[in-house]
């Protein structure tokens, strides 16, 4: 049978004449609502029945009547008595109500006893039967519609964890497939059911508790408005939830001064509005309420007034197209007799072949008589009203406007004000020296704050530094909750946390992290025991006293030797003067025993003697202890320059092993950091024994703070474990501090912020844009340089001072002072032992002075 297509302005050709009236068609509306100030329902159907009859292709045909039954909502007697009354007066179809379940239920049922069809307007309630009544077609979109909608938004923001809260028990029903839809997924959907005080506050709190970001509501319109009122009050409509709200009068809502322009809700709509005649509609209905109410109920049309306005004219069509290929006649019926509508069947197929535009959009309805190849728009509450962002179509799924989403992300972050909790910690954050005369952001400075002007200027957004309450990081409870910054990131009381906080994976279970700003690791702090500074005679340093001892024994020893050696061979004794008469057999021995003094000591000072070694024994004597000599001064010159330069350290560890494997050095981290957590957490042995120690170890050997870790590793006997990045900048400003092995882990620093936060991407690129201007790099040189403590990495050559080689000086001194001693000593022995002389030892002294200061003739008379 071919598809029936009218316009709605194209009125009947001609109408039946029926019983009661010959020149009208008539249709009853039943309304629970009829209250002036009310959704409109009533002034809805006059305005349809008005629009059809004054249409120019309405002259001289057959009048559209409506007659409208109130009643109260779901009263089963009183909608009974209802239909008696609609039948007998000869109604081509019944329309309503919009919402009394029951009501609609005992409609249907009477309306497919007599075969007359029934235009449903509210949503389904219960489950729908496998065999529905072919007399009942309903206008408003199914539940499992909208359940798939929600399942494909929830798709498209990749959200695996949700919450729904139900109204009613119903609810489960109703979004059957959107239930089936986790199963399939294995995602993660808690169900939160109001209880019969109705107040969602229990619920909400528990779902803020639970970290859950996402949130589907399903509920009427007041009930909505309701659960969102208390959201706002618990702080929960800020830019990290979103809100999913399944009822279609969503854009009726009035949110403006419920929540934060910034928290993502998302609704549908089924208005058409750029059908014809839907602004006037609309003024209609707000002229009626101003005129009869003290205030305006709705900020627009209510969905039963647009969907009641619909049913007339697919009823008036269908009527249309029928009437070309039959007359139809309508004749009164009766509750009491079993007599029913002879065009009833006719007239509910050709309303099946309906297809026109409506203020609710496509109207056309498959054989089971639900609405179908008709599109949801999907709205987005904005600060200057709701948009619409995409739309789900029956046939075609999901289609959204990733641009319009993304750009409404952006806008969120554009001159906002944002939380930001920190900690006081060195180089970080800082409080300035005359911070009391500050107020705000300016008492503060340091890395984290530098940081943020900077990420500040990129994304241009406003900031307020607030420090953390209880001055810890955060660390999980026993309860569950947690501590410190993390803490009040998930209680939703700051929107970043920025500081040097480590990204760890039991965190970002609770709360997001952008990008490293930082990579580090955690290191051991360690004090060193400085031995004494390069002084005057730290040339003897290469050489510990016991060497020198054994050196000057061994000198003694090779001089010993070689005086015996040389007198035992015959080799060494020569004749001096062998051509001198009568002296050939005078023999000589040239090591004396000064001589077997002097000449080990030219050989030790690399100059050597005019003694040479003659007998192959003093040669071999000679040979090796050039070869000694050889061995000594090299060793002592390849140290010489350390001892000289290098203030020596004495650090009885060497690696985390060693720390682990003794008792007698205390050691331990601040508590509630994330390096207390790594310990606690690790599977590695020796990492396990470390925490079993800290663990148990009275008095505790955790700090509260950087500062006080510090002050017990210089004050005691006490190792302190940190992250690399702080072990460099007090060891640069400490020289008493030292950094044991290596590190102990890898991992970065990270800008903290709630679950579902929607500036991470923001802040991820901005980050990155830093890292490549090398901004951060930059800043941290600004902060961690400085120190008065040169880098241990820095190994230029310095020159020395007296301080370092002044003992040599004196040396030499003493040295000459002693020849001079020795030089009188000669001078005197020798004048006493020469032949008399009239001239005195002082005069002859003189003598001799003189002729050294005038440099005469080194010649003697």
């Amino acid at each position: 049978m071919p598809r029936v297509s009218a316009p709605l302005v194209l009125l009947p050709a001609w109408l039946v004449m029926v019983a009661c009236s010959p020149h009208s068609l008539r249709i009853a509306a039943i309304l629970d609502d009829p209250m002036e100030c009310s959704r409109g329902e009533r002034l809805s159907i006059t305005l349809a029945k008005n629009r059809i009859n004054r249409a120019p292709e309405r002259l001289g045909k057959a009048k559209v009547e409506v007659d409208i039954f109130e009643l109260l909502r779901d009263s089963e007697y009183e909608t009974a008595e209802t239909m008696c009354q609609i039948l007998p007066k000869g109604v081509v179809a019944v329309l309503g109500p919009s919402s009394s379940p029951a009501s609609s239920s005992i409609i249907s049922n009477i309306c497919g006893e007599k075969e007359v069809p029934h235009f449903k307007v509210a949503p389904e309630e219960f489950v729908k039967f496998q065999f529905q009544r072919f007399t009942t077609l309903n206008l408003h979109p199914s539940n499992t519609d909208i359940s798939v909608a929600v399942a494909g938004i929830l798709n498209f923001f990749n959200c695996t964890t949700a919450c729904l809260i139900c109204a009613k028990a119903e609810c489960l029903l109703n979004l059957e497939k959107l239930l089936r839809q986790f199963l399939i997924s294995k995602d993660t959907l808690s169900v939160r059911m109001l209880d019969d005080t109705r107040d969602p506050t229990p619920l909400l709190k528990e779902i803020r508790d639970d970290k859950t970001a996402t949130i589907i509501i399903h509920a009427n319109a007041s009930m909505s408005h309701t659960i969102l009122l208390k959201a706002a009050e618990l702080g929960m409509v800020s830019a990290y939830y979103t809100y999913i709200f399944t009822n279609l009068e969503f854009s009726l809502q009035r949110m403006d001064s419920l929540v934060d322009d910034r928290v993502n809700i998302l609704g549908f709509s089924i208005f058409n509005q750029s059908h014809a005649f839907f602004q006037e509609f609309a003024q209609s209905l707000n002229q009626s309420w101003q005129e009869n109410c003290d205030h305006v109920p709705f900020t627009g049309p209510a969905l039963s007034s647009a969907l009641l306005f619909d049913a007339v004219y697919a009823v008036v069509t269908a009527v249309q197209e029928l009437n070309r290929s039959q007359e139809i006649g309508v004749k009164p019926l009766s509750c009491g007799s079993a007599q029913i509508w002879q065009h009833g069947t006719s007239l509910m197929t050709y309303l099946r072949m309906v297809e026109l535009e409506g203020l609710t959009g496509h109207i056309e309805f498959n054989s089971k008589g639900q609405r179908s190849n008709y599109a949801l728009k999907i709205l987005q509450f904005t600060r200057n009203g709701f948009r619409q962002i995409g739309q789900w179509h029956v046939a075609e799924g999901l289609s959204m406007d990733s641009r319009l989403y993304a750009s409404n992300i952006s806008d969120t972050l554009f001159n906002t004000t944002l939380v930001v909790t920190t900690i006081l910690e060195n180089p970080y954050l800082m409080l300035k020296g005359n911070h009391q005369e500050m107020e705000g952001n300016d008492r503060y400075e340091g890395f984290c704050v530098d940081m943020l002007k900077e990420l500040a200027e990129i994304l241009r957004f406003n900031y307020k530094i607030r420090l953390v309450g209880d001055g810890v990081y955060g660390v999980p409870e026993a309860n569950g909750t947690w501590t410190g910054m993390v803490g009040e990131l998930i209680a939703r009381k700051a929107d970043l946390a920025v500081a040097g906080l480590t990204i760890t994976a039991e965190r970002e279970k609770v709360i997001d992290f952008s990008k490293p700003f930082m990579t580090l690791g955690i290191s051991i702090l360690y004090r060193v025991h400085m031995g004494r500074k390069p002084g005057y005679f730290s040339f003897l340093d290469p050489f510990s006293p016991g060497v020198w001892l054994f050196m000057l024994l061994a000198y003694l020893a090779v001089s010993c030797v070689l005086f015996l050696v040389a007198r035992l061979t015959p080799y060494e004794w020569y004749s001096p003067h062998p051509c001198a008469q009568g002296r050939c057999n005078l023999l000589v021995n040239q090591y004396s025993l000064g001589n077997s003094l002097w000449f080990p000591v030219g050989g030790f000072m690399q100059q050597g003697s005019t003694i040479a070694p003659r007998a192959l024994s003093t040669r071999c004597v000679s040979g090796v202890w050039w070869a000694f000599t050889l061995i000594i001064i090299s060793s002592y010159t390849a140290n010489l320059a350390a001892f000289l330069t290098v203030q020596r350290m004495d650090v009885p560890i060497e690696s985390v092993d060693d720390l682990a494997d003794q008792t007698a050095i205390e050691y331990g981290t601040i508590h509630g950091g994330s390096s207390m957590t790594f310990f606690q957490n690790s599977r590695y042995q020796t990492y396990q024994r470390m925490w079993n120690y800290m663990y148990s170890k009275q008095p505790s050997v955790f700090v509260k703070s950087t500062e006080e870790g510090i002050a017990r590793v210089l004050n005691s006997n006490y190792a302190f474990l940190l992250e690399s990045t702080m072990n460099e900048y007090y060891r640069q400003r400490n020289c008493n501090l030292t950094q044991i092995g290596g590190l102990l882990d890898t991992k970065g620093y990270g800008i903290g912020m709630p679950v579902g936060s929607v500036f991470r991407d923001e802040f991820d690129l901005a980050i990155l844009q830093l890292q490549e201007n090398n901004r951060l790099e930059i800043l941290k040189r600004k902060w961690w340089e400085g120190g008065k403590c040169p880098k241990e990495e820095d190994h230029r050559a310095k020159g020395l001072g007296m301080e370092n080689i002044g003992g040599i000086f004196v040396v030499l001194i003493c040295g000459l002072i002693v020849a001079i001693f020795m030089a009188m000593l000669e001078f005197l022995w020798t004048l006493r032992h020469s032949e008399a002389t009239e001239v005195s030892v002082c005069q002859e002294m003189v003598t001799e002075l003189r002729s050294i200061i005038l440099c005469q003739d080194s010649i003697h008379p």
